[in-house]
């Protein structure tokens, strides 16, 4: 399976981020075709819709169910490569677990955000979906066009997240802050006590009906950095 250069160079260079003896070492998390590290939310293996291709890129395309990672991760840096279909909307979720049965965790939106201009700010591109707005304005950000892959970056370490988008950092919030109670308590998920706030959880890649392709997906434990 091959991998592209720059972001497994970038990867390499980022062992520094913890100290040498803390430093734990990054994990493919597309390495087979069974997907044998992620499952459906029922703990089934993940059959249909999600398929990984002979380059490495795992395509969905119909109906394939959310997909959460069968490990749980507190705090981590996940770097991933996207791409969305024209009026596409998909995202990947993290610390995800559930809520009176619903699978549900703090999100880095994907979507065509060109087909939704009127799309409110925490809804746009990597934002934390429905609680911050991203950080900069749209026209200073970054965009590829729909038929290249993006950059996604995100890091939660110490209660305190971050969303990077093609270089760009685009939130930076602490889980728990005034800012972050206030923004839960205006979401949709402001009968979810606690929400975002728990210290372990799975990753989740989502199925909101929209095609979207995930490539270079690693991610790195973080815990031990301290």
């Amino acid at each position: 399976m091959t991998f592209l250069r720059p972001l497994s160079i970038a990867l390499g260079m980022l062992v520094s981020f913890c100290s040498t003896a803390a430093a734990q070492p990054y994990t493919n998390l597309l390495t087979d075709p069974s997907l044998s590290q992620w499952m459906k939310t029922d703990g089934s293996p993940v059959q249909g819709g999600w398929q990984l291709e002979p380059d490495g890129t795992l395509h969905l395309a119909g109906d394939g169910g959310h997909i959460v990672t069968r490990d749980l991760y507190g705090d981590f840096d996940l770097w991933f490569e996207y791409r969305i279909s024209a009026k596409g909307n998909s995202g990947i979720k993290y610390r995800v677990t559930t809520y009176d049965g619903a699978w549900l965790g703090p999100e880095y939106q994907i979507q065509d955000d060109a087909a939704f201009p009127d799309m409110a700010d925490k809804h746009k591109s990597a934002g934390l979906y429905d609680l911050i707005s991203i950080s900069q304005p749209v026209f200073s950000r970054n965009y590829k066009a729909l038929d290249d892959f993006s950059v996604g970056r995100i890091t939660v370490s110490r209660g305190r997240v971050r969303h990077w988008q093609n270089g760009n950092l685009i939130i930076d919030e602490c889980f728990g802050s005034p800012r972050y109670q206030a923004a839960v308590a205006d979401s949709k998920f402001r009968d979810r006590a606690g929400f975002g706030t728990n210290h372990t959880g799975r990753l989740m890649l989502t199925d909101h009906h929209s095609e979207v392709w995930f490539r270079n997906v690693f991610v790195r434990r973080l815990d031990l950095c301290r």
